[in-house]
């Protein structure tokens, strides 16, 4: 565990060889575990109103997650957005797999008060509001986005889950809330980690999450709680990278006083992000929209 001395080095460290890029970091302690957060610290002048959280997958970080979002980044600040690097546990979340033998997931560690904090402390220190907060997240962090989305639906307005379908049933060890939420899911049909029929997800070695379910599954979950019936409509996307052997369809659940449930199929996507589109400018995009 950081002494206050430790840690207050490690976020003056930070801050100061991150001073050119404003990369900030701090911490937050959570029932005896420091969880730490990275974020381009806003400009004096910048009021941000929308606050996003973008999760990494398994075995990630923070920090290292931020490289991968330079678009996105771009337009949030155009859009008033910040946004938010949290690190796992022990570069894992716990999120709603049962058989997950991660620590965060053995220990248990209290995922909804670590985001509550950080919530918070956002608002406190640049006036975020608090009824405009959204989440993103790959692989590992697609399963947080989802674990946000069913257990915290009042604190987030919107959340993305990307290459992630929903726990199975025998493997689900979250309690939802049983609210619906917008909610958008990118996922490839030729992923071998992240099965989109369903299936085990096997990350190596000791590293076995159990079975989750179908994106299909997935999708219909959260489209019989929001009340929809029937099929989706159904849109191509532009192919903008024609040599890359994927196409992307868009299955779209949207009307009046609903949230929009949405997949984007991406037909020959692995566990891997297309090149037709910027998976987290789509996500950004996705929230901006809710009002």
């Amino acid at each position: 565990m950081f002494s206050r001395f430790s840690l207050f080095c490690f976020f003056t460290l930070v801050s100061l060889q991150s001073l050119r890029a404003q990369v900030m970091s701090d911490s937050l302690q959570i029932e005896g575990n420091y969880r730490t957060f990275y974020f381009n610290k806003p400009a004096a002048t910048e009021k941000p109103q929308n606050l996003v959280f973008v999760m990494h997958g398994s075995g990630g970080n923070g920090r290292d997650m931020m490289r991968s979002t330079e678009s996105m980044e771009k337009e949030a600040k155009a859009s008033h957005t910040l946004v938010v690097y949290p690190s796992g546990y022990k570069r894992y979340w716990n999120e709603c797999r049962k058989a997950s033998p991660a620590l965060a997931n053995k220990e248990d560690v209290n995922e909804q008060a670590f985001f509550a904090g950080m919530i918070d402390y956002f608002q406190k220190k640049y006036g975020v509001n608090p009824k405009r907060v959204f989440a993103v997240g790959t692989s590992g962090g697609g399963h947080m986005a989802y674990k946000l989305a069913l257990t915290m639906p009042e604190q987030f307005r919107a959340v993305t889950a990307i290459i992630a379908n929903l726990p199975d049933t025998d493997n689900m060890d979250c309690v939802p809330a049983g609210k619906a939420v917008p909610i958008m899911i990118i996922n490839g049909t030729e992923d071998n980690v992240n099965p989109y029929q369903g299936g085990v997800v096997d990350l190596g070695p000791a590293m076995n999450m159990g079975r989750v379910r179908s994106t299909e599954r997935s999708l219909a979950y959260w489209a019989d709680l929001a009340g929809y019936q029937g099929k989706p409509k159904l849109e191509k996307l532009p192919d903008t990278d024609a040599n890359d052997g994927r196409t992307i369809e868009k299955y779209s659940y949207q009307a009046r006083n609903k949230p929009d449930v949405i997949l984007l199929k991406v037909i020959g996507g692995k566990h891997d992000y297309p090149h037709d589109i910027d998976v987290h400018v789509e996500a950004l995009r996705f929230f901006l929209r809710q009002n």
